[in-house]
């Protein structure tokens, strides 16, 4: 049997690279390519000496260097390309140049750029590390993903999007898989999560964007976005495939539109060990915040009166975890909806209403409880109405309405509520349903505010206030790695409050002007506290199959850290150990 060409042992931070391939091979393989920092000693023994000028540089100039041709990137699509170029030559360099520069980066990787790379995709196409599974060859899905080339003891984690609802652009067929390969990387750069370790995939069932079926560069399925049973039938097939080749893997869904994201979560939830981010994720970090708030405050949350503005896939996933948190309160189930009026795009959702979905209709108000409110027969009732009879003590925003929480809308909740906690969740920050600037200034700098969209700090007064951004990067990489520590079966409510208690539990609320949630800048301390808190919960309700003694030390342990591992270069029947 032929023996690799590259073997590396990814479960640890600290690992050998043993290396049988020699010449340009080497310098293709973005997990063995060092470029420059190849000593002259190394170079020789691999047979690159005369592929490479003769400097020798560390990871550190090579870094400075890096980061100075991405400053002379102009655009935000162009440094998005650098990057993805720079990762498909050198991993490590790529991880390195992030991580030291992850606040600024993130935007570049993830959202809001990633927006524009995903419609761009099929135009400015220059390969995609990722496996491409097409619902017109369901016969050839576990082969997609064997062609990947990970055994299943290298796979901790599988991203899958269909592309059916990404992020506030919907439909993005073939595009979409960038969506995924983004995702991952915040998972590494955050995390530790070995980008050998993870897959990126996309699902492709066709798309309904006539731009992109009218374009002669489309790269997915010409046709219409396939649905019913023969869609369900693709998604058991790949959920099989998965598991059966990666059983130890999280499989972790993205950006699905609203009609698939509940019902997929529901029907594989206690099947395999399966989250998905744009409910779960988005949900936890939400809850981190209106804990932190309400802590501040000195209130429960079932003290409150929540108006959720934008009941979609996001919004009533936060709802149901709100919900469950006030069941940890000690309020009973069926009294936890009573606190939530949620709103779609016609308005407040009542029953027998036209549009309502089915993850929407538990909280959906019945008609008598409206009859008191004096409305016009057929009359929408708008959000500032809404707000003269629901008197709520926290606005959630997932609506993509820009300007939604006006300032009538906002002094109106802050006559009544000395403290409002108001989240426009909505991003980019064109779509915000307010910005923190105005609503500081209607409430006299009172409301604690979280944004979804990266904003400023702000002055009002004397004091300077932090604005908390509510990004799943500070929730999503840490349940990965906790999982992955684990090997835990199963995702379960409980792990996923203990993330979001665990994050709401490193937020210092009480300083004036203090953000409601830790900065983006410090994602690594953050994503290991969560993946402990996620560990222990797994262990605690007996869904883990690892139960380490030193659950800390075994978190740090497995973090990847982008340094050049130590190089072991082979003879089929030698070895060489040099020094890296």
């Amino acid at each position: 049997m032929d023996q690799p060409d590259f073997e590396l042992d990814t479960t640890s931070g600290e690992a050998v690279l043993r290396i049988r391939a020699r010449g340009r091979l080497i310098l293709t393989h973005p997990i063995a390519n060092r470029g420059t920092a190849f000593t002259h000693q190394e170079r020789e023994a691999l047979g690159i000496s005369g592929l490479l000028p003769p400097g020798v540089q560390t990871l550190d100039q090579q870094v400075k260097r890096s980061y100075a041709q991405y400053l002379r990137v102009s655009t935000r699509l162009a440094k998005s390309i650098f990057l993805s170029d720079l990762r498909d030559r050198n991993d490590v360099l790529y991880y390195r140049l992030v991580s030291e520069h992850l606040e600024e980066m993130l935007p570049i990787i993830y959202t809001p750029t990633i927006g524009e790379v995903i419609e761009r995709f099929s135009h400015e196409y220059h390969g995609a590390r990722a496996v491409f599974c097409s619902i017109d060859r369901p016969d050839q899905i576990e082969q997609n993903l064997m062609d990947y080339g990970l055994r299943a003891d290298q796979v901790d984690l599988v991203v899958v999007t269909d592309s059916g609802g990404i992020l506030g652009i919907g439909d993005q067929g073939i595009g979409g898989v960038q969506i995924a390969i983004g995702k991952l990387g915040v998972y590494t750069a955050a995390a530790g999560i070995h980008p050998r370790r993870a897959i990126p995939v996309v699902l492709d069932v066709g798309t309904d964007n006539l731009g992109l079926l009218s374009s002669d560069v489309y790269l997915g399925e010409p046709h219409t976005r396939v649905t019913g049973e023969r869609y369900d039938t693709f998604i058991d097939a790949f959920v099989k495939a998965v598991t059966k080749l990666f059983p130890h893997a999280l499989l972790h869904w993205e950006d699905f539109g609203p009609d698939n994201a509940h019902r997929i979560l529901q029907r594989y939830k206690d099947e395999c060990c399966t989250f998905n981010d744009d409910i779960q994720g988005t949900a936890a970090v939400v809850l981190s915040a209106v804990l932190a708030a309400t802590r501040l405050k000195g209130e429960r949350l079932s003290d409150q009166h929540i108006i959720v503005y934008g009941a979609g896939t996001a919004g009533v996933g936060i709802a149901d975890l709100i919900r469950a948190a006030m069941m940890r309160e000690g309020l009973d189930e069926a009294s936890t909806y009573s606190p939530f009026w949620a709103f779609n795009s016609r308005g407040l959702i009542v029953e027998g209403g036209k549009g309502v979905r089915d993850f929407q209709v538990p909280y959906a108000r019945t008609a008598a409880e409206l009859d008191s409110w004096e409305l016009e027969p057929g009359a929408s009732l708008s959000l500032e109405q809404a707000i003269d009879h629901i008197k709520p003590t926290i606005l959630i925003g997932t609506s993509a309405r820009h300007g939604a929480f006006s300032e009538a809308v906002v002094t109106k909740m802050f006559a009544y509520c000395d403290r409002p906690i108001i989240l426009p969740l909505s991003n980019p920050t064109a779509k915000a349903e307010a910005v923190p600037a105005d609503l500081l200034v209607w409430t006299r700098g009172r409301a604690l505010i979280a944004t979804g969209s990266p904003f400023d700090d702000e002055r009002y007064e004397s004091v300077t206030y932090s604005i908390a951004q509510a990004n799943n990067a500070l929730i999503f990489p840490g349940l990965g790695l906790g999982v992955s520590v684990v090997r835990a079966v199963r995702i379960t409510d409980t792990m996923i409050h203990a993330a979001a208690e665990a994050l709401a539990g490193m937020v210092n609320e009480y300083r004036p002007g203090a953000a409601l949630l830790p900065s983006i800048s410090s994602l690594r301390f953050v994503s290991s506290t969560v993946a402990v808190a996620v560990a222990k919960a797994a262990i605690k309700e007996g869904v883990a199959q690892v139960c380490p003694d030193d659950l800390i030390s075994a978190v740090f342990q497995r973090m990847w850290r982008p340094e050049y591992p130590k190089l072991e270069i082979l003879e089929r029947s030698t070895s060489a150990l040099l020094p890296g």
